[in-house]
């Protein structure tokens, strides 16, 4: 009897529950990742996500052969897949993570239960992460997520029993036509050994200036913990990160001096970001349908019907006239990665100063972000773009965003070379002083800003008020609380876990 471990989002042998448990059954274990060509065609996928996806999986080969059977690779439909199978090497047995993906995955993973019934496959699903699957209420939520990041971490499993007479296959190249389009720019390394070494440099060293370099778009490409893709393809656990992360504290706080003080500062900010991760994806997880419509229905077809593929474009392409916009989407074609606050901008820029719909601008920012996370992904894009219903209206200004966070032009400089020799008061003038424009001719044909920020800001703010206006919009804001709202402890509570 053969059990197949069916890897998605979880590229890693250690803390994998479904791996440990299939060896403890008895069986062969069969650990299988399967190339979906559909899923590929998603707008929401690319080359990119593939590359960090396939140099995780030759580590995972690696690992997988020292514990005595290698990983098992096929291309094709799953179900088909799980069939030949089956029909080869008698599967009787089904482990996995929960996913927690787009839309096309949840749709997959119901074929697949449905297939599980019919060919009497037991089909052992276990959490990941702290999204709780058919989640009762909210409000018990935080208390599973303490629970589940504080059990211990599962250990890697000591032998696998081998699958006799299996066809390995073979994990396509990084420029297999199915990934899509050739890849553009730099993409993040994959596989566990360098997530490993990426949390050990951030907790022993890059810490101490993580707070300090949050916002800031340049510095921030080096100080932030830079795990997000290393999360999002499961090569480390969450609970890894957390735990490992208390022991560093632990540890500094037998130390003493300025260092230990910025590390302790960066770790402790650091931790309270990861907490939300997992309060983001299950939002996802509780009402799949964000992916596609608005979180809060009074905002449905607000901006819709005044599409403009030439702002879409001018935005993608890092070409609106606003330089903190322009270099964050240039930087992100390059690198496939932006700090936080410049995702928020660059959002906020699209949904209100261009007025575009988050439907439009989500699947290239998909595609882009080597670190992609439906869950994050579509949750953040509402957010920034207001369709809550439950969250603050953050409208932000570029310019305002380019003084706090780039004065001096160093980042806007670096991937706008038009701009090379444009004076530092050009650049954090341009929405005060519309005329400086014209005073400073940039080389290359810079365009001149496609929209006034202050006129655009204030019809988007008329538009989102008269809809929060409308009858019925508080009742339902209410639902949507109940249902996905963050839950904040009582001030005694909070009070004493901050001594703790």
């Amino acid at each position: 009897m053969t059990a197949v471990v069916w890897l998605k989002r979880d590229l890693r042998v250690t803390d994998h529950a479904p791996l440990y448990e299939a060896a403890q059954s008895g069986q062969q274990v069969l650990p299988l990742y399967v190339v979906e060509p559909d899923y590929w065609q998603q707008p929401d996928t690319s080359r990119r996500h593939w590359h960090f996806i396939h140099d995780s999986l030759q580590v995972l080969q690696q690992d997988l052969v020292q514990l005595g059977q290698a990983l098992v690779v096929r291309v094709g439909e799953i179900c088909s897949v799980l069939t030949a199978l089956q029909a080869a090497h008698g599967v009787t047995t089904l482990y996995s993570h929960e996913e927690t993906g787009n839309g096309w995955t949840y749709r997959r993973d119901k074929r697949v239960a449905a297939w599980c019934r019919e060919r009497k496959v037991a089909w052992h699903e276990f959490p990941t992460n702290g999204v709780v699957r058919r989640l009762s209420s909210r409000d018990a939520w935080s208390k599973i997520h303490q629970q589940r990041i504080q059990a211990p971490i599962v250990p890697m499993p000591r032998q696998l029993i081998p699958v006799s007479g299996i066809i390995l296959g073979k994990i396509p190249t990084k420029e297999d036509p199915i990934f899509g389009h050739a890849n553009i720019g730099q993409v993040q390394h994959g596989g566990r050994k360098l997530g490993q070494q990426t949390l050990d440099s951030f907790l022993q060293e890059r810490a101490a200036r993580y707070t300090a370099s949050l916002s800031k778009p340049e510095p921030a490409l080096q100080y932030c913990s830079r795990l997000s893709t290393h999360i999002t393809y499961g090569t480390l656990s969450v609970r890894e990160i957390f735990q490992s992360s208390w022991n560093r504290l632990r540890a500094l706080d037998a130390g003493a001096g300025a260092d230990a003080s910025q590390l302790r500062r960066g770790i402790r900010n650091f931790l309270s970001r990861l907490h939300w991760h997992c309060h983001f994806m299950q939002k996802l997880e509780d009402q799949p349908g964000i992916e596609y419509q608005c979180t809060h229905p009074a905002f449905e077809g607000m901006r819709e019907a005044q599409h403009r593929p030439d702002y879409l474009q001018a935005w993608y392409e890092g070409r609106t006239g606003y330089p903190l916009v322009d270099a964050c989407m240039r930087s992100l074609h390059k690198w496939g990665w932006l700090n936080f606050r410049m995702r928020a901008m660059v959002v906020s820029f699209a949904s209100y100063d261009l007025w575009l719909d988050w439907r439009q601008t989500g699947p290239l920012l998909a595609q882009l972000f080597t670190d992609y996370e439906p869950g994050i992904h579509y949750s953040q894009l509402q957010m920034q773009s207001g369709v809550t219903g439950i969250n603050a209206i953050r409208m932000y200004d570029p310019t305002k965003q380019l003084r706090d966070h780039d004065p001096e032009g160093h980042f806007v400089r670096q991937y706008i070379p038009e701009l090379q020799d444009a004076p530092a008061t050009w650049l954090t003038s341009l929405n005060r002083q519309p005329d400086l424009f014209a005073q400073y001719q940039p080389p290359g044909n810079y365009p001149a800003p496609i929209v006034n920020h202050g006129d655009a800001v204030k019809y988007a703010r008329e538009r989102i008020t008269a809809v929060r206006r409308s009858d019925r919009f508080k009742e339902l804001s209410k639902k949507v609380y109940q249902k996905l709202g963050s839950r904040k402890r009582p001030a005694k509570r909070r009070a004493v876990k901050a001594r703790k």
